[in-house]
């Protein structure tokens, strides 16, 4: 496939690596211009160009930006056809994007993002840590393997976000509708727990909507102030701990 993948954080460059070594054509873009994207996040062959260039004459585009640089990005979304189909890697989190009334108001984010770009997506990759999903990932088949969960409206964008998440080495699970995606954002069981396929139902069940932002903001207050940096990677082995005390 033809893959553009707007954003160069933790996730999407992990992202921007697997996906050529999956054989896909990949084009990658950030905010600041192709010439500021390091060859590191080329290494497997991405091409850094232009956040238009990423999403014209492609079959995914993969978008992975701060929520509160959404609207720097829908004009260039909104207008895809129909047939393209838009993976959401994002998480909301107030103290980083500033506050969306939206969803400070209990709005389901991928919901939400859906309505501003103007069209449905796939939720899929939020719910791991970035170095988890730069590490962990492993063939089908092992034992242990790391499943994520996958949310969709339409059964072929499901079936293409739930093969790219396979392609970077990880059970895809199957979670349901968009509307049901919150089950597996920040403060819940499933996030950044790294479950397997069989421990991932019951922690689904067992989200609950009025308690996550609560523990959310507290995980994000916690891992700011030992990073230093909010925009800091914490370490897989660290942030599956606390957020297993957390959340589960």
């Amino acid at each position: 496939m033809k893959i553009g993948i707007i954003g160069t954080g933790h996730i999407g460059k992990t992202l921007a690596l697997r996906m050529p070594e999956a054989g896909h054509e990949v084009k990658v873009a950030n905010s600041r211009g192709p010439q500021t994207i390091g060859q590191d996040v080329l290494t497997t062959g991405a091409r850094a160009v232009t956040a238009a260039d990423a999403v014209a004459d492609v079959d995914v585009v993969i978008v992975s930006v701060p929520l509160g640089r959404l609207s720097e990005i829908a004009p260039l979304v909104r207008d895809l056809p129909d047939d393209v189909v838009v993976l959401d890697t994002m998480n909301y989190y107030p103290m980083r994007d500033g506050a969306i009334e939206a969803l400070d108001g209990g709005q389901v984010e991928s919901v939400w993002v859906a309505e501003q770009l103007g069209r449905t997506v796939v939720k899929a990759w939020n719910s791991i840590g970035s170095d988890s999903l730069a590490r962990k990932g492993q063939p089908a088949g092992t034992p242990g393997r790391i499943a994520l969960p996958v949310a969709a409206d339409g059964d072929e964008a499901r079936r293409v976000g739930m093969q790219l998440v396979e392609e970077t080495g990880f059970d895809a699970f199957d979670a349901g509708t968009l509307a049901g995606s919150w089950r597996h954002q920040p403060g819940t069981p499933p996030y950044c727990t790294d479950l397997t396929r069989e421990e991932l139902p019951a922690a689904l069940a067992a989200a609950d909507a009025k308690r996550a932002p609560r523990w959310r903001d507290l995980a994000y207050v916690i891992v700011t102030e030992r990073m230093g940096d909010p925009r800091g990677n914490p370490d897989a082995d660290y942030f599956v701990r606390l957020n297993r005390v957390l959340y589960m």
